[in-house]
């Protein structure tokens, strides 16, 4: 009797270990493969904040890339530049070319996309000839939005969000809306309030007047780049 369950224990055992085997690599096999349904979506990276040199403090300007304390100094003392042309000029005697980009990724004044030659343009880091000539193909553009939509074109979402970073369109005095009043760089709310309180302006010289009760004609200089008159209804 012996003899006869011997083997019949050893077949039992042996097809145990085969069958614990084979689902064994059935399981592994499972665990390897995901459903791409389920599969964590992949989130973008927003693009590195850019300073701008005519509001930033020294110590905010010392630290940025190629950048010493004393430039820094010289800069705020400088200021405001009234565009990249003339920031260019004093970086551009302090450092060269190369250190000069690099410091531009992260500091720049926004440029005026109707009015910015190609010299400006080209300051735009990662902007090339072509990309200069599609900035300027589809002026005059009259929201920022406008500009997305045809650089979204040639270039995915997350370059558009980095181009913008560099450029702005003037706002219409008479019709910004809050949002559009306060994306001008500088602008809080009370200087919101005083941008609209004076409507309808009738000419720059209006607007250089009364915003002129509240800074200095350097900042009223700096300000009015960023806006104009299209229309004279409220």
């Amino acid at each position: 009797m012996n003899t006869f369950k011997q083997p019949g224990s050893a077949l039992l055992i042996s097809l145990v270990a085969f069958l614990f085997a084979i689902g064994g690599c059935g399981g592994s096999e499972t665990a390897e493969q995901t459903d791409p349904a389920e599969a964590e979506p992949q989130i973008e990276s927003a693009p590195e904040a850019v300073v701008n040199p005519n509001l930033a403090g020294s110590d905010d300007l010392a630290i940025l890339p190629g950048m010493t304390a004393e430039l820094a100094d010289m800069v705020v003392e400088t200021r405001p530049f009234p565009d990249m042309i003339e920031l260019n000029g004093l970086i551009s005697a302090h450092m060269d070319p190369e250190d000069a980009a690099a410091l531009y990724a992260r500091m720049f004044i926004p440029l005026n996309l109707n009015t910015a030659t190609d010299e400006e343009i080209r300051l735009v880091p990662g902007v090339g000839d072509r990309m200069v000539h599609e900035f300027k193909e589809y002026r005059p553009y009259l929201a920022i939005a406008q500009w997305r939509r045809e650089m979204g074109k040639y270039v995915d979402d997350t370059e558009v969000a980095r181009m913008e970073q560099y450029v702005f369109v003037p706002i219409d005095l008479n019709t910004a809306t809050d949002e559009e009043i306060l994306a001008v760089p500088g602008v809080g709310e009370r200087m919101a309030h005083e941008f609209k309180e004076y409507r309808p302006y009738t000419s720059m010289e209006q607007f250089r007047r009364e915003i002129g009760k509240y800074v200095d004609d350097g900042e009223v200089d700096r300000l009015e780049r960023y806006v104009e008159i299209r229309s004279q209804d409220p």
